[in-house]
């Protein structure tokens, strides 16, 4: 079965210094049909306009997941935890029984684009913990690179849900394969470019989800990079 959401049907925000595109109901944007999908509950994509960002505020009991395509993000949070988060890092927080932080674009005449992504735990009143890791191109392109799972294996971040989170970059013509369980749901968002996936044609910003079927195949039209959720 395949369950096809178009970039133009998510919500929106636009707050002068933020544009943001919510896949799942966010913030203003509630719809009883995009609740989730499984465990993933926010696929926000965000451009932050220069030098602005998110002031401090406060998460528990989420796992939260960024992931830059363009700019960087500063991050600062009540762990003591201060980065920059450039492209090809991934950025994984758990919120547990509570922090707080802010999230800003320190680039003072570009705009950062970015992807955050909330996953529900598999537990709550965990400890809060915070992971950083740099994926690079090359370690992605025509291929499926593992980002997040829960056990941490192949270098990705750790999550604490039974969840795998991939991302490849396709140039024209290149394309990807994965053997897909019966009993697992499988979540492909479009984070730039043109591909078919499964026989349908997506552009940046759409998304596909996949259950029952036995075989994800992803084929780029244009260059493009995509992200994979392999989720219970």
């Amino acid at each position: 079965m395949l369950n096809i959401r178009r970039s133009a049907d998510r919500g929106q925000a636009h707050h002068g210094w933020l544009d943001s595109y919510h896949s799942f109901s966010f913030a203003n944007y509630y719809d009883p049909q995009h609740m989730q999908f499984r465990s993933l509950r926010v696929i926000n994509e965000d451009i932050i306009a220069a030098g602005q960002g998110f002031g401090t505020h406060p998460h528990n009991d989420m796992e939260i997941i960024t992931y830059v395509l363009d700019g960087a993000i500063k991050h600062q949070d009540s762990m003591g935890n201060g980065s920059i988060i450039q492209p090809g890092d991934v950025q994984r927080m758990s919120a547990g029984t509570g922090i707080t932080h802010s999230e800003f674009n320190p680039l003072p005449d570009t705009a950062t684009h970015l992807l955050q992504i909330w996953i529900v735990p598999e537990q709550t009143g965990i400890a809060p913990s915070y992971e950083q890791k740099q994926f690079p191109r090359e370690t992605k392109q025509g291929q499926l690179r593992l980002l997040a799972s829960r056990n941490g294996r192949a270098g990705s971040v750790t999550v604490h849900q039974d969840l795998n989170l991939y991302a490849t970059v396709l140039d024209a013509g290149e394309s990807v394969t994965m053997s897909t369980a019966l009993d697992r749901h499988y979540w492909i968002q479009v984070a730039r470019g043109t591909v078919i996936v499964n026989g349908e044609a997506l552009n940046q910003g759409d998304a596909i989800g996949l259950t029952a079927e036995t075989e994800m195949a992803i084929a780029a039209t244009d260059t493009a990079e995509v992200l994979v959720f392999d989720l219970a």
